[in-house]
């Protein structure tokens, strides 16, 4: 099918069916055991996708992309998951009686929801979950590199939903991988009701720039952690290490450390010894402490995605906000603090989707905040911030009762 025709087949859709929540976790229930029933498959072509860009990737790159029978199993999860939060529509979010007519907000699912995303083929079971969680069809495009996986993980959603008597077509994946799928995406008006983004900064700023259809930002991570004077050494010590090293190709991994000049000579040279595997990017005073490469000027505003940290040295808290506030891309932000005055200024100041106090900023996923799993983080303000998950793929209508009112 071609992308007009998909865009077509979805608003069909869209139009046709009105899910009840039992359904909806029917649907889910027989989505997530045909993943499992199609492990194998999966995984072939999975391997399909490995095997023709092994010697082009880098190995954390390669590592999103990867699956096995864990993953698979942890994808499956995921949709049970979401099958038991709560159903976001159909809830009466305000009421009032007004001349003689009982008015009604109730929220309501958003319609066609598009998806463009990178090589990440477990985005593709959680944004199929959450769509049809919230009653919401979904149509997905990957990117080529990530194509048999994700065609085979829709084949085996698919069948999931036939199998729950429910219309296949409320997930659809684009067979076109050139950038003309996508701009077709960016420009389906009176098809697509919300286009979202999840990749680098190519990608996002391409739809945002583009896209005439209603999108989301969902922002690259230029994670910051703030090490204050004033702090435990052996938790921050942790905290970098966790938020760096865990899964350095994640959009929460933190890319960018500030420590206080007090408790730099301390802190510095222990952590170097507890990363060693991390590349450090120095400024002139981190550099005056120990070993490492000169940083640049853009190394503050990389994303890098890999085992690469750049450091930076501060007089204060205050510095530290500064410097957040010019080179942040409002993901998310850490302080590592045991002065209270210092922890609220730096939460109250920074203006990020998540701001943490004394934890690593690799918490901020849908999962890990009792979403289910995530649409993505969106960067925005308007209309969701933060990790998305069901509430986020909703809007409301208003239902108005009378009887026989006339103004």
């Amino acid at each position: 099918m071609t992308t007009l025709e998909i865009m077509q087949e979805a608003k069909r859709v869209s139009n046709s069916i009105h899910l009840s929540t039992q359904e909806k976790n029917k649907a889910l229930y027989f989505m997530a055991q045909s993943l499992i029933k199609h492990t194998n498959e999966i995984i072939q072509a999975n391997q399909m996708d490995v095997d023709q860009v092994k010697d082009t990737f880098t190995s954390t790159k390669l590592d999103r992309l990867e699956l096995n029978e864990q993953r698979i199993q942890a994808m499956a999860n995921g949709i049970l998951e979401v099958m038991e939060l709560e159903d976001p529509t159909g809830i009466i979010l305000d009421e009032v009686k007004r001349n003689g007519l009982l008015i009604q907000k109730k929220s309501v699912p958003l319609g066609v929801i598009a998806i463009i995303y990178e090589s990440r083929p477990n985005v593709t079971s959680d944004a199929a979950s959450l769509a049809i969680k919230s009653g919401n069809v979904c149509i997905l495009r990957t990117e080529k590199e990530a194509w048999h996986s994700a065609f085979a993980i829709v084949s085996a959603l698919q069948k999931g939903l036939a199998q729950a008597n429910c219309d296949p077509n409320m997930i659809q994946l684009i067979e076109d991988t050139t950038r003309t799928s996508a701009y077709e995406l960016m420009n389906g008006i009176g098809y697509i009701d919300l286009l979202i983004p999840r990749g680098g900064k190519g990608l996002i700023q391409s739809c945002v720039e583009n896209a005439k259809v209603p999108c989301i930002e969902t922002g690259t991570g230029i994670c910051s952690v703030y090490v204050d004077e004033d702090c435990d050494i052996e938790m921050a010590l942790n905290i970098v290490e966790n938020a760096k090293t865990s899964r350095p190709s994640v959009y929460n991994a933190q890319e960018t450390l500030l420590v206080a000049k007090n408790i730099a000579p301390q802190f510095l040279p222990k952590l170097k010894k507890r990363i060693p595997q991390v590349e450090l990017r120095l400024d002139e005073k981190a550099l005056k402490i120990i070993d490492g490469i000169p940083a640049s000027s853009e190394d503050f505003d990389t994303e890098f995605l890999d085992y690469i940290l750049a450091v930076k040295v501060v007089d204060n808290v205050q510095e530290a906000i500064a410097h957040i506030q010019k080179h942040s891309t409002h993901h998310s932000e850490s302080i590592v603090t045991n002065n209270a005055k210092h922890a609220q200024l730096f939460v109250d100041l920074i203006d990020s989707a998540a701001v943490y106090v004394n934890a690593s900023t690799r918490f901020t996923d849908g999962n890990e905040f009792g979403l289910g799993c995530e649409m993505g983080i969106s960067t925005q303000k308007l209309h969701a911030r933060g990790p998305m998950g069901l509430k986020e793929l909703t809007t409301y209508k208003y239902i108005i009762h009378g009887n026989g009112n006339i103004r």
